[in-house]
């Protein structure tokens, strides 16, 4: 396992059965994919990203370039064991629509988001600044983030499209598992991580 790869990655990667089918929706460089690979699962990569896109591939990634907001319909019903949205849920135009979709895709799904209800996020509010966190970079005028939201505004979105919260997994800043309740989650957890089951 390579020293760069981020913490939450890992823990990702810990939560997906092995031979598991994977499809890796915003899959970057293709790096979890690499790691689930050496894992026994079979994956495919989507990525849109020219730069990232050509980063999977050319580190032997099944890699496919479509468009999350109107092209997931390419893909049949249970065509894979598990959809992973990991930090890409926040950049689609609209949310709900691509949770549908990936719930029909798959039966089991994890998806991670950042927090912007964290302390450090309410901070800068409080002091009339947009909050800049590590987890949550980009200045406002040149963010890739379209929607933010709070832990606890995520989970119901969640529950009305029947998608049960097997597990959720709050994160600290440096992408670690933090023990958190659910109220302290909302306040203290940097990111969380929700594995996901799809009610058919």
């Amino acid at each position: 396992m390579s020293d760069t790869l981020r913490p939450d990655l890992e823990l990702i990667a810990q939560l997906i059965p092995q031979d598991s089918r994977v499809l890796d929706l915003g899959c970057g460089d293709g790096e979890l994919l690499r790691l689930l690979i050496r894992k026994g699962c079979t994956g495919t990569g989507v990525e849109i990203e020219p730069t990232q896109l050509v980063a999977a591939l050319r580190a032997g990634v099944d890699v496919i370039d479509l468009d999350l907001n109107s092209q997931l319909d390419e893909f049949a019903d249970d065509s894979y064991d598990v959809v992973i949205l990991s930090r890409t849920l926040q950049n689609v135009q609209k949310p709900r629509d691509v949770l549908e979709q990936i719930s029909r895709i798959a039966v089991h799904c994890v998806v991670s988001m950042p927090n912007f209800a964290h302390w450090s996020s309410r901070a800068r509010l409080v002091s009339g600044r947009m909050p800049i966190t590590k987890d949550l970079p980009y200045p406002w005028y040149d963010t890739p983030n379209l929607h933010y939201t709070s832990l606890k505004d995520l989970e119901p979105l969640f529950r009305s499209l029947g998608l049960r919260i097997d597990r959720c997994i709050p994160l600290n800043a440096r992408g670690e598992a933090h023990i958190l309740g659910n109220v302290a989650s909302n306040m203290f957890a940097s990111s969380a991580v929700y594995l996901l089951h799809a009610s058919r």
